[in-house]
This record gives structure tokens, C-alpha cells and sequence, in this order.
């Protein structure tokens, strides 16, 4: 376990003894594990736990090109289905003609019924609708409970047609920095094009968050498979790290949601 820990950061540790133990579960039993919704980071945690046990992984977010998705865990004699995942799609109604509702609005209410974020995959939005994914557990839970999302009286319903369902076509710019170091504002700067220290004071300035948590140390190291979101300029992901420079900088692979 200390070979692999020493590759993330310690804040990570608890979430990568989760995933072994998911592992362990599965060759234990020899059948499938179910996740939660996870995000890029946590699912690339995941795949490196499981990497070269002989064990295969899955995943869906219910809707097409999802960021938060659920994983499937499962021995090499198995063939996932949709089905296995579990998800399910709820369309919102509400009254768009008089008012609007915003991400922050719909997960604030969502977690306001003590459910935790992981059982929530995406939310999304288009031309006045909503819909969102969360786990087929809490179908008929939401249904009788979800009624309001801040001051919008709402009515959801399940929707089992997925041509029904939101499609977003995310287009993200890929760009590779040189970079000295993995630092969150050495990137930032690079990112942006603007200097250590204006990068640095949006950080420690709550503007900047990885992996949807606020991060206000500039020092902070970032890794593949993050995403990182700089309020007022948009929302970035590291690819991957491609190795070093001749005079010995860090070529990273960056890409910006336009």
C-alpha cells in the first residue's frame, strides 16, 4: 500500500483505502462492485489502485460525456451492461418563465435533504430545462421529496428514454505548458499568462478550486487528472504529465473547457 500512496497526495489517503478495499471486495467475492458518482480525480485513483490485479473497471454518468460517473468494479469473466450501473435521470419542472435556476440552486437543495454529494452524478441545464443523474436507490425518495430547489416550487419525473436526456457536446482546448514546477500557482500563471504573483493572489483569494474544493495554498501541488476551476476564466484539466524537458521542465498537458 505505501508503494502507491506515495504517489498521491495524503489528503487522498482515506478515499485510496476505500478503493483497495473495493478491490479486496471484489476478489474476495469474485462479483462486481458498484461506486457512487465519482469525479475525474477519484476515478483515476481508482483505476490506479485496481491497475494490474487482474481486475477490470467500468464506468457511466448516465448522460453522455458525464464528469461525475460510477464504477464498476468487476472480475474478467464479467460484460457490464447499463443496467449494472444503476443510474437514473430525472427531468425538473418548474416555473422557467418567472424564474431560473442555477447549479449552486439545484445541489445546495439536493444536499438539503441530507444525501450525500457522491449519490449525485451531473446536473445539467439547457434552454430552460434541468434534469440531473443520481443512484436508481433514491428514485422514489426524490419523487415524493424533491419539491423545492431554492425558491422554485418543482416537480421532477424519472426519465426512462434516454433520448430524452441533455446532450452537451464539451469542447476542451488542449495546450501543452512547460512549466518549472506542479505548483497551483506556477501552473495558474502559465494557464492565464500572467505572473507568479497575480496567480498567487487568486488563489489565496478563495477564487481558485480543485477538483470542486476551494484550494488556498499557492504552493499546493497539482497532479493528473485534476480539475481546476479559476472563477472569472474558466474551468481547466491536467491531461497528463509528459515527462521533462532537456533543461529539465515539466511538460504538462493541459486542456480549457471553451
Amino acid at each position: 500500500m505505501d508503494g502507491i500512496l506515495q504517489h498521491f497526495r495524503k489528503e487522498e489517503q482515506p478515499f485510496i483505502e476505500m478503493a483497495m478495499g473495493w478491490m479486496r471486495e471484489v476478489e474476495d467475492l469474485y462479483s462486481p462492485k458498484l461506486t457512487d458518482f465519482l469525479d475525474p480525480r477519484q476515478r483515476f485513483i481508482v483505476e490506479s489502485v485496481v491497475g494490474g490485479s487482474g481486475l477490470l473497471v467500468s464506468e457511466d454518468g448516465g448522460f453522455s460525456g458525464a464528469e461525475r460517473k460510477r464504477m464498476l468494479i468487476y472480475p474478467d469473466y464479467y460484460v457490464p451492461t447499463h443496467e449494472d450501473f444503476q443510474i437514473t435521470v430525472f427531468d425538473v419542472r418548474y416555473a422557467s418563465k418567472f424564474l431560473t435556476l442555477e447549479h449552486p440552486m439545484m445541489l445546495g437543495s439536493l444536499m438539503g435533504l441530507g444525501l450525500d454529494r457522491s449519490k449525485f452524478g451531473d446536473i445539467r441545464f439547457m434552454s430552460g430545462d434541468v434534469q440531473f443523474a443520481t443512484v436508481t436507490e433514491l428514485s422514489t425518495y426524490l419523487t415524493a421529496n424533491f419539491t423545492t430547489a431554492g425558491k422554485a416550487k418543482i416537480h421532477v419525473t424519472e426519465l426512462t428514454n434516454r433520448t430524452e436526456w441533455i446532450e452537451l457536446e464539451e469542447v476542451w482546448l488542449e495546450e501543452t505548458q512547460i512549466i518549472s514546477s506542479l505548483r497551483l500557482d506556477t501552473v495558474i500563471a502559465s494557464l492565464l499568462n500572467v505572473s507568479r504573483q497575480k496567480s498567487a493572489s487568486y488563489v489565496s483569494g478563495g477564487k481558485v478550486k480543485v477538483n470542486w474544493r476551494v484550494v488556498e495554498q499557492p504552493a499546493f501541488e497539482l497532479n493528473e487528472s485534476d480539475i481546476l476551476s479559476i472563477r472569472g476564466h474558466g474551468r481547466f484539466k491536467m491531461i497528463a504529465i509528459e515527462g521533462r524537458t532537456k533543461k529539465d521542465k515539466i511538460r504538462l498537458m493541459t486542456g480549457k473547457l471553451e
